[in-house]
This record gives C-alpha cells, structure tokens and sequence, in this order.
C-alpha cells in the first residue's frame, strides 16, 4: 500500500468514520488535492478497505467561462475512469451577485453539495483540504483579528447545521462535513500522489489571482514566512490543533448560559475570567445576530470595557447598526432587523 493511502486509512480510523454500508460523497474540483484524495478513495475502495457507496460531487461556478466546462469534462473523466458515480452541480448566473465573490461562490457550492447529500441519503461531504490550506485560512482569520474559533481553524470533522448554506435538513438526517488530509497531508503530498498515478490533474487559473485574499496569502505572506521558518505550514497546523482544544473546553462554558436572550446579568458577566468573558460575549452575539460577520477583537474589548466601566448607560455600536447598551446593571442587545444592516 502506497505511502498516501495508508495515512488516509489511518486518518479514515483516527476520525471514526464508517467502513461499509453508508452513502458518501467526494467533492472533486479536478485539481491535485481533490483528485488525490478521490483517488486513494477508490485504491482503498479496491482493495476491499472500504465498503462504503461513493459519489464524485463537481460544481461548475462558470466564472472562467470555457475553463469552467473544461474542469467539469474532467471531473466527470476522472470519475467514470475510477468507477465514481458522478454528479454535476451548475450555477444559474455567469456574473456572480453582489458582494465578495470567494463567499458567494463556496456557498453556491456547499449548497449544491448539502442538497447532493440529502438527495442522495449521504452521511457525509468529504472535501480535501490540506495542511495549507488550514495554514492559510489560520493566517486569513489572524489578519481579520478573530477569536480563539477563528484561529482554531478548520475542523476535521463538523456536524452541518440544520439550515447552514440555506439549506433545509431532516431532524433524522444529519450530514458532516469531512477533511480526512487536513491533519496530515501538505500540497506536495496531493501533487505528488496524482503525478505518479497518471493524473494530470486541473489547474485554476484563480489560484493565481492576487486579487483574493487567500491566493495573497499563499503566494507572499506564506513565502515570507518560511523565511523564519521553514515549517510554517506544520507549525500553524500544530497550533490550530492545541488551540482547538481550548475553544473546545471554552464552548463547553458557553452552553451553561442561556445565549439566547438579549439582556444578560452584569453581576454574572463579571465573574467570569477575561479569556471565558470574550468567549461568551462572541457566542452571545452570534446567537443575537445570526452570524458574526464584521465582529471582530476591537468590538469584544469594548464591550468587556463597557461592562466594567462604572457608567450606566453607555453603548457599544457594531457593524450593521446594532447596539450593545449597558443599563440597570444588565447588557442589552438592542439589534436592526437582519434586512437594515449594511
């Protein structure tokens, strides 16, 4: 057994992932991490390891035009020549609609494959990230000044939740969300699997465009930074590990307050330690507001500020017209309708 796929095995126990019996889909872009991963799948698959049914899952964002198709053609060659069943997804506009494009385009695409998975009774999406693209994401999270989750980063295996990307989930059919490589394999691993396998695998011409913050990240902050060390992608993806460990423990905190409501105790916020404090307050106000977009360390600290501020009455104000006010010894979410933000 290649080097590649026993890891995957491995990973494949360390996770607790089924065997035999249950629906999975691949999410298969036709570039080299995708294509390796679908293919030590299907070695392992082979070689009677796992009995599970696969399905080769593609989304074409028609965002490069013929490239596009090209890539589509292509997953769909590499499915049938490894015996996938094959599922093509395709998105309904060529010019994509307002706002960041790198959003709107993976919730497109998550999308397509949570429906994918519904309709087609499976457990679990596995997609195939890497050791850098946890390193880039730990990065892009830092830049934006997030917390602890943020710079956590990925999780290997995530529950989906019940409406995540729009979508509508059975009480008794839950999907996961899989990276069986994040903990173990780099780029070079993927390239060089699909390489000796015969596989000329898709590249992106976007993955080149300096113009995402992402591809910024991978082609100059990255660089840099192996110039002070030359393990930077391991060591992130080392800390994301520990650091997981602690947003673990601290979300444990979290579910022992009722998140909720929009007034909390200020004699109960207070005795809280910091650290416990701000991973409290990010937990509130995700629930308050649906998500935490636009939330970052500097909107936490003015609110830890304003609770041990000795002044009542005083305001906090977030992006999107929202309002944290502190009065009569509580804190009050006082929020816009969803619809009159930004």
């Amino acid at each position: 057994m290649e080097d590649f796929t026993r890891k995957l095995i491995t990973e494949w126990r360390l996770l607790d992932l089924p065997f035999e019996a249950k629906n999975i889909i691949i999410a298969v872009s036709g570039g080299a991490d995708s294509c390796a991963l679908a293919l030590g799948l299907a070695r392992l698959r082979d070689r009677n390891k796992l009995r599970n049914r696969f399905f080769v899952a593609h989304f074409n964002h028609r965002l490069r035009e013929r490239e596009s198709d090209i890539d589509a053609a292509f997953a769909e060659k590499f499915a049938r020549e490894h015996d996938f069943e094959f599922i093509l997804g395709k998105s309904e506009e060529t010019v994509p609609a307002k706002g960041n494009l790198e959003q709107n385009a993976r919730g497109a695409r998550y999308q397509f494959l949570i429906e994918t998975a519904i309709r087609k009774n499976c457990m679990a999406i596995l997609t195939a990230h890497t050791k850098n693209d946890q390193a880039e994401t730990i990065l892009l999270n830092l830049i934006r000044g997030s917390g602890i989750e943020g710079l956590a980063g990925m999780k290997p295996v995530r529950k989906l939740e019940e409406q995540e990307f729009g979508v509508i989930q059975a009480v008794d059919h839950k999907v996961f969300l899989v990276r069986p490589m994040l903990s173990w394999a780099l780029r070079e691993d993927t390239v060089e699997f699909a390489e000796q396998n015969g596989v000329v695998f898709q590249e992106d011409a976007m993955n080149h465009d300096l113009s995402f913050n992402r591809v910024r990240v991978r082609k100059e902050l990255i660089p840099i930074l192996k110039g002070y060390n030359p393990k930077i992608i391991e060591t992130l993806s080392s800390t994301a590990r520990l650091l997981s460990q602690d947003a673990e423990s601290l979300r444990r905190l979290t579910e022992k307050t009722d998140l909720s409501v929009k007034e909390l105790r200020l004699c109960d916020l207070k005795l809280q330690k910091e650290a416990d404090l701000q991973r409290l307050l990010r937990a509130w106000l995700g629930e308050m507001r649906g998500d935490l977009k636009g939330i970052d360390h500097k909107h936490i600290d003015a609110i830890v500020s304003l609770i041990n501020s000795r002044k009542s009455g005083s305001l906090c104000e977030l992006p999107g017209g929202d309002k944290v006010e502190k009065t009569n010894g509580k804190l009050i979410f006082v929020g816009l309708e969803v619809e009159k933000r930004f």
